[in-house]
């Protein structure tokens, strides 16, 4: 027998006797459904306001305005569309009814809509030019119905109000397509009707039409409110939640902002807040600078949560170019920061490993299908080490999470050693990872860093690390804009040349 053949012989018998894979393990519950993972991945939506509001310059308006008011004469739903998309936003949420009870398309059940709007002589529908025109860009949509209505005479009559409510969600629900978001919340004036709103029937309808769809309100069922209107979570958020202990319209903000690690449900938060001082567009406002929109950012996405940006459309019925100009410069602020992973020059290792195929190297792939994952029943000492050949220079850490496995850590921090006494030196500490946490702090520079996890619900499942420098910010806050304008420039000049 030659001996290549001897090398095919035992080429084969090696392959046969190969040792099995180690499991993954246990996910740990609750876990979230397909329709929260999809959302949570998305990261970023634009909160469209639209309405009377928008001409009669009220942010609640009566529900006594004159349909007639409503005369948009350029509106364009396609540049709505392409400036969420360029600026990286996943899907577009409208308010296709407000508190005043105008509705933006023509419903069967009332005749105060577009429908009696002077707005293409009341033929218009904006729900299905906005639905048309996500569809055509791969954008998902969501539909706000307010539950309080203003000018319907059924609203304070219990069960004459819910019929009208779900027959017009089920028009909404079943003529514009497929619908990735429904949002509801629990605003009402003071002084207002009582009323009873059958909200479990109402989650009941929606997830029967539109199975792919979250619903957002105070209290879930899929997803919550953060608490505020200033796009802020809890230093401490978790995606874990108790139902029982959320009712719309009346939670305590601290636990809606923070969550509930002893949490039975998997509710994640939604950070709501609008790029100008009011939620309808105002003539006299102005957008806020790109500064406070990446400051959101990191308080929002980066604490895990999903960062709904309000961009309200003008009265002629486009985004404002003001407002276009932030949000551009918005996006390549997140791209100059976030495009290069300086943790991918590293060599990665750990203090222990499950198994081959959740070595210490799935960290620096993007996803969430691999992960790190420690020797099992091991009682802290869950240690990530990442050593550079030359110095890095950074001031934000990445970490996330494998969450279709379960939210699992509670604290954990970034060490690194010194360049000059060798000694390791506490940079971060932080509580909760979830999908995306991200940690500012003074700029550092070192070769070997350490990310150690304290404290985890079970063995801790790390998906992702990243270390960044964020040169637009570390000037501190006085002189943040100039900063940003100035080295954005210098950025954007780098990278097209």
């Amino acid at each position: 027998m030659s001996p290549l053949t001897l090398l095919f012989f035992f080429s084969l018998l090696s392959l046969s006797k190969s040792t099995p894979l180690k499991p993954h393990p246990l996910p740990l519950p609750p876990l979230p459904s397909s329709q929260q993972l999809q959302w949570q991945l998305g990261s970023t939506a634009m909160f469209l306001h639209f309405g009377p509001n928008t001409f009669t310059n009220s942010e609640w308006g009566s529900g006594k305005a004159d349909p007639s008011v409503f005369n948009p004469t350029r509106l364009n739903a396609t540049q709505w569309v392409l400036t969420a998309k360029s600026s990286g936003f996943s899907r577009v949420i409208l308010t296709a009814k407000h508190h005043d009870g105008f509705c933006l398309w023509p419903s069967a059940y009332t005749d105060y809509s577009v429908k009696s709007s002077p707005w293409k002589n009341g033929t218009g529908d904006v729900v299905a030019e906005l639905a048309s025109a996500a569809a055509a860009e791969g954008i998902g949509l969501g539909l706000y119905l307010s539950p309080w209505d203003r000018h319907d005479g059924s609203y304070g009559k219990t069960v004459e109000y819910n019929e009208f409510y779900l027959s017009q969600m089920t028009e909404l629900l079943t003529k514009y397509g497929e619908i990735k978001e429904v949002w509801l919340d629990g605003a009402k004036g003071e002084g207002e009707k009582d009323m009873e709103y059958y909200f479990t029937t109402w989650f009941s309808l929606i997830h029967q039409l539109q199975p792919g769809a979250v619903i957002f309100s105070d209290a879930g069922p899929d997803v919550r409110w953060v608490g505020d209107e200033a796009g802020v979570a809890g230093s401490t958020c978790w995606s874990l939640f108790n139902r029982t202990d959320a009712k719309i319209g009346d939670t305590d903000p601290l636990y809606s902002q923070e969550g509930d690690g002893f949490g039975v449900d998997w509710v994640p938060a939604e950070c709501d807040v609008s790029i100008r001082p009011g939620w309808f567009w105002h003539a006299l406002e102005s957008p806020k600078p790109v500064a406070k929109l990446l400051e959101i950012y990191y308080d929002s996405v980066g604490r895990n949560c999903m960062f709904l940006l309000n961009v309200p459309p003008n009265s002629s019925g486009l985004i404002s170019e003001e407002d276009v100009k932030v949000l551009k410069e918005f996006s390549e602020l997140k791209r100059s920061i976030f495009a290069k992973n300086l943790a991918r020059k590293a060599v990665v290792s750990s203090s222990s490993v499950r198994g081959s195929q959740f070595g210490a190297e799935n960290v620096l792939e993007e996803g969430l299908d691999k992960y790190w994952a420690p020797e099992e029943k091991r009682r802290g000492g869950w240690e990530l080490y990442l050593e550079f050949k030359d110095p890095v220079s950074f001031n934000v850490l990445e970490v996330g999470e494998p969450i279709q496995m379960g939210q699992r850590v509670a604290s954990f921090y970034l060490e690194m050693r010194n360049v000059k006494s060798g000694k390791w030196e506490r940079v971060v500490n932080g509580t909760t990872v979830g999908f995306k946490r991200l940690l500012r702090f003074p700029r550092c520079e070192s070769r070997s860093l350490k990310l150690v996890v304290e404290k985890a619900r079970a063995d801790p499942l790390i998906s992702y690390v990243g270390v960044y420098m964020d040169k637009f910010s570390e000037s501190g806050r006085d002189s943040l804009k100039m900063t940003i304008t100035r080295t954005l420039q210098e950025e954007i000049v780098m990278n097209d040349s």
